[in-house]
């Protein structure tokens, strides 16, 4: 995979965890919605508070995971790309400028 999209993927997991983080009932109202597919009177179903602190502290891993494969997708990209040097001139060329 190249870097731009390991950091695209990276951005997309960090924001789903800030959602995630800042809004559980809506993964879980979600989730609801996806197991009422499946399933007879999963609408009826009520998640603990407990079960929300889960939600929550999986968005807050979330984030942070996806922030962290940013920031060391970023940084390898920095170390991977040649640093560019002014050229120095040639000793011949400067013998030539101290001739004249």
């Amino acid at each position: 995979m190249n870097s731009t999209m390991l950091k695209g993927w990276s951005v997309f997991v960090a924001v789903q965890g800030l959602i995630t983080a800042v809004l559980p009932q809506l993964c879980i109202f979600l989730g609801k919605k996806l197991l009422g597919m499946n399933f007879e009177n999963a609408s009826q179903l009520e998640a603990k508070p407990s079960y929300l602190r889960q939600v929550r502290a999986l968005g807050v891993g979330m984030l942070a995971a996806g922030l962290t494969g940013y920031l060391l997708e970023k940084r390898a990209e920095a170390q991977s790309k040649p640093e560019i040097l002014e050229e120095q001139p040639a000793e011949d060329e400067l013998m030539e400028t101290d001739e004249q």
